[in-house]
């Protein structure tokens, strides 16, 4: 009797083993994930598209741009030295930039700028190297409300360096001296707009009346450069050629 009930009794627990158990405690039903609202904000690691793509917006703003060039002391951040002496609001004619002017005959039905619509800037770098070539640029702004053209020829607009400190006044180099293509070089200057007109100049002298001019070339030293136009104040700016 004794052996049969061990018998009985050992079988049993296997179907009363749950009931033993106090009830919702069992440990699979209390580690079941749910869904959780908190999902979607952890999807993403830091760093990912989101961040890189703000980054890369502000990346092309380490440019440095030539909106800084009308300086009031002829010299700005960026390597350039703009005219002094302009008429009042001359010096932003170049802070805003501008482009190259479009040539048209002298024959065209576009009037002639006057002085009084037209603002004048002179610009070039602060320093050229050994082997830079010097390039000087007359600036132009259309402050009327009419499109006109401008004659930025050797003779009319006429730029002249001088070497700071020399032994006397006289230029050595002007843009009349001996220009290759001596007549007008009319540009369209549209209303409201800037034009620029780049003369380079490659360090040779010059002579009045294309005389010979003396030998050799402008060596290292400050340099005076001046620009002349008809009804336009006189434009000044300074720049140094290095030393090798």
């Amino acid at each position: 009797m004794l052996i049969a009930w061990a018998v009985t009794s050992g079988g049993g627990g296997g179907g009363g083993r749950d009931d033993a158990k106090p009830g919702g405690s069992d440990p699979v039903e209390s580690i079941t994930p749910g869904p959780g609202s908190s999902g979607p904000a952890i999807s993403q690691q830091p760093g990912g598209r989101d961040e890189s793509d703000d980054e890369g917006g502000t990346g092309g703003s380490g440019g440095s741009g030539e909106s800084s060039d009308g300086a009031s002391d002829g010299s700005s951040t960026d390597g350039t030295s703009t005219g002094a002496g302009a008429s009042p609001g001359a010096g932003a004619a170049g802070s805003g930039g501008g482009s190259a002017g479009q040539q048209v005959p002298a024959g065209s039905p576009l009037p002639e700028c006057k002085p009084s619509a037209v603002q004048l800037t002179l610009r070039t770098k602060v320093s050229y190297g050994p082997d830079d070539k010097p390039k000087f640029e007359l600036i132009a702004k259309n402050t009327s409300s009419s499109t006109c053209k401008a004659d930025f020829g050797p003779k009319s607009a006429v730029l002249t360096v001088t070497e700071a400190g020399g032994e006397d006044d006289d230029p050595v180099w002007s843009s009349k001296d001996c220009p290759a293509a001596g007549g007008p070089l009319f540009l369209k200057v549209p209303a409201g707009a800037t034009v620029i007109h780049t003369v380079d100049w490659n360090r040779t002298l010059s002579a009045p009346g294309c005389a010979t001019p003396p030998s050799g070339k402008a060596g290292p030293g400050t340099y005076l450069l001046e620009a002349k136009a008809p009804g336009e104040p006189v434009q000044r700016a300074s720049f140094v050629l290095a030393k090798d």
